[in-house]
């Protein structure tokens, strides 16, 4: 198949200097792989309470401005439209289905406040480290697959992992990684109490949808890869290559937030910064 990659703003703020070399990267990483290869532009919008009309097309701007160019997106539509998460909610029922049916997944009436009172939280040190689900809150085998939709369960749907197993895989840039289930990562959700999937399953279901072959994105998602990666197999479908970039951060050496106004590629283009030479910066940082 073709190289097909993806750009996937969610438009929650103006997009930084971070987002831009990801998607730089994304950019670059298709343009060298070929004629036939196609870059695909997917807005992420299904929180519907911090995403607003205004930042997908400011984020649509940015990247033009960086000299960026897709195939497909919003603005241009082709095959595998809508793409926009907030209208493709057909096709993650369709996958939530699946896992219900093959008994992967379960309604979890336990709150994240609840989660993180009784878990040990052994990577408190990282940042966004998301507590272990106990495994002992687990109902049985099979629990769930009565309820004909998520939101009839009145709850949170999680992941089952098999604990104890390593889930590896290769990164373009970071080479070979592994994350060990019920270790590094616990029963993960999928679709959340108020009827919104929740943000694995809805990428695998549109990445799987839209024929992507590879997933370029911040090195801050590589655990989210091995959760998804599950979620592919419980699906049956293959994965696609991964290239997770390295995070870019602020003088004080935290993670660039859409609340840094100051490196916003809105205010960049304000102050007169050539593209092109940022461009240039992003190809020495990643080499």
């Amino acid at each position: 198949m073709p190289y097909r990659g993806r750009l996937a703003p969610t438009p929650t703020g103006r997009l930084h200097l971070g987002h831009a070399r990801t998607f730089w990267l994304a950019h670059a990483r298709a343009r060298a792989a070929g004629p036939d290869a196609k870059l695909i532009l997917r807005m992420e919008d299904l929180d519907a309470a911090r995403c607003r009309p205004e930042f997908a097309a400011a984020a649509l701007e940015d990247l033009r401005w960086l000299g960026l160019a897709w195939d497909e997106g919003p603005d241009i539509g082709c095959p595998h439209a809508p793409y926009e998460q907030s209208r493709r909610r057909d096709v993650y029922l369709d996958a939530w289905r699946r896992l219900r049916d093959g008994g992967f997944i379960y309604p979890c009436a336990r709150s994240r406040a609840d989660v993180q009172r009784a878990a040990t939280a052994p990577h408190a040190e990282e940042e966004d480290a998301e507590p272990l689900y106990p495994p002992e809150w687990r109902p049985p085998p099979g629990a769930g697959r009565d309820f004909p939709a998520p939101a009839a369960a009145h709850a949170n749907w999680r992941f089952r992992v098999p604990d104890g197993e390593a889930i590896a895989f290769s990164d373009a840039l970071r080479g070979p990684q592994s994350f060990t289930a019920g270790q590094d990562f616990g029963d993960f959700l999928v679709w959340r109490r108020d009827d919104v999937p929740a943000y694995e399953l809805a990428v695998v279901a549109d990445d799987h949808a839209m024929q992507i072959t590879e997933v370029v994105r911040g090195a801050d998602l590589l655990k989210s890869t091995a959760r998804q990666i599950l979620i592919y197999r419980a699906l049956g479908w293959p994965p696609p290559a991964w290239c997770h970039a390295p995070l870019m951060v602020d003088e004080k050496g935290k993670r660039l937030a859409k609340r840094n106004d100051a490196l916003s590629l809105a205010a960049l283009r304000e102050q007169g910064v050539d593209p092109q030479k940022l461009a240039e910066k992003f190809s020495r940082d990643i080499g």
